[in-house]
């Protein structure tokens, strides 16, 4: 018996849905254009520093994180923005601008369709 929920796909703040790139694995086989998109969400996720502010950002009281707080992953900072930007490219993570500091978010439908992506991978195995 598997412990894994399905979560729905949470509306974001402004209205601006992000629909799931691509069906679960085990749905059936993907499209090229739904490779491409899930192959550079992975991609960028490949990478430890990445993974490791994603997580940060992800798991951040309040949803979102300050680059001033998530910045400590032992590389310089222009090489934070970087990663971060590579991030925002992949469409894992939006950012907004207040003041001299740029706040990152997680969508949380970004979680979502990550989830649903993977659901009952390891059934399968």
């Amino acid at each position: 018996m598997s412990n894994t929920k399905v979560l729905p796909l949470i509306e974001p703040a402004g209205g601006r849905a992000v629909a799931p790139c691509c069906p679960p694995l085990t749905e059936r086989p993907f499209s090229a254009e739904e490779a491409e998109v899930a192959a550079r969400m992975f991609k960028a996720l490949g990478d430890p520093v990445r993974l490791r502010l994603f997580s940060a950002v992800a798991s951040h009281e309040g949803g979102e994180a300050c680059v001033c707080d998530i910045s400590d992953v032992g590389v310089s900072q222009p090489t934070v923005s970087h990663h971060l930007k590579k991030l925002k490219e992949a469409g894992l993570l939006t950012s907004e601008r207040r003041g001299t500091w740029v706040y990152y978010r997680v969508e949380p439908s970004v979680l979502a369709a990550m989830g649903q992506l993977l659901t009952n991978v390891s059934a399968v195995a």
